[in-house]
């Protein structure tokens, strides 16, 4: 019988060794902007927005080792992802799938599959306390148009081997002013908060390209590139973690293995739009195009 058991367990230990040390080509989250490109990222976050917004308020629904956009079908393909908005994102999520899924966002029309790399401090993971997901009119805001339904891809730099290499998304503190690529180490009474921001121009016919980030872009200045003609919300993570100092890490991707120590500037984000297309076009419509915030009910709250 301690035979048995032994065996099962040498198993065990060799079956969870091999997916620790299993090597994984997560090349399409990674790839630092072109110089034009990140550049217009750093303007975007500094744009002011102009009374033009609709959010979302969601909560970390599960973690997982998958990711339907990077590595569709393959479950525990991916390092370690938080997952809020579907609660039934997975590794073989469809569009079909997250439609008949149910979401801890309010607004419940809001559907969509968001996730991120699952935050670790010593080792532990840690659950976003709050996820704000804002919806802006920064480019061109009365031009812009809802997303269609099935609308995926990927910002950040999950493989970035330096800060400068992910303009994407900053850490900061609370209440503070000061922001970084890289983990802060935010004093005693404060909590550690990323912003992550997604591009506002859309080629206008794919759903989604080969490296998940192409057929979108950046505005150059106030106006998208000919080749992505079609403005768009920008789409904002602010996600809070009720963490501060030090012993930071992500989940990620270092060497071909997924690990949970990447460092702070690695951090990148995915979305799946599964909105309910009446309700996006109201909020479009009535919030960005008509220059209101609103609130998560989709109604003006200010001018």
């Amino acid at each position: 019988m301690r035979k048995l058991i032994a065996v099962v367990a040498l198993v065990a230990l060799t079956a969870c060794s091999n997916q620790g040390s299993q090597h994984v080509d997560h090349s399409a989250h990674g790839g630092a902007p072109d110089p034009e490109q990140a550049a217009a990222m750093v303007a975007q976050q500094q744009a002011p927005v102009r009374g033009s917004e609709f959010r979302a308020e969601c909560r970390s629904s599960h973690r997982a080792g998958d990711d339907p956009i990077v590595f569709p079908g393959q479950s525990g393909g991916s390092h370690i992802h938080e997952f809020f908005g579907n609660r039934t994102t997975n590794a073989n999520s469809t569009l079909q799938s997250l439609r008949l899924g149910g979401t801890n966002c309010d607004p419940v029309a809001d559907k969509s599959a968001y996730w991120v790399p699952t935050l670790y401090k010593n080792g532990q993971p840690v659950a976003p306390e709050r996820v704000t997901i804002y919806y802006q009119g920064i480019t061109e805001n009365t031009k812009a148009v809802a997303y269609p339904q099935g609308l995926r891809y990927v910002i950040g730099n999950a493989l970035a081997t330096s800060p400068d290499q992910n303009p994407a998304a900053r850490w900061s503190c609370v209440g503070q002013t000061p922001s970084s690529r890289d983990f802060l180490n935010c004093p005693a009474g404060t909590k550690l908060e990323n912003y992550l921001d997604f591009p506002t121009c859309w080629d206008g016919s794919r759903l989604d390209s080969p490296n998940h980030k192409d057929h979108m872009a950046f505005a150059i200045g106030s106006t998208c590139p000919a080749s992505h003609p079609v403005v768009v919300p920008r789409l904002e993570f602010l996600i809070t973690y009720p963490v501060n100092g030090t012993g930071l890490t992500l989940a990620g991707t270092r060497n071909g293995t997924n690990v949970l120590t990447a460092p702070g500037y690695t951090f990148h984000g995915d979305f799946l739009n599964v909105w309910d297309p009446a309700e996006l076009e109201r909020r479009v419509s009535g919030c960005i195009r008509a220059g209101y915030v609103c609130g998560t009910d989709g109604n003006p709250i200010q001018q």
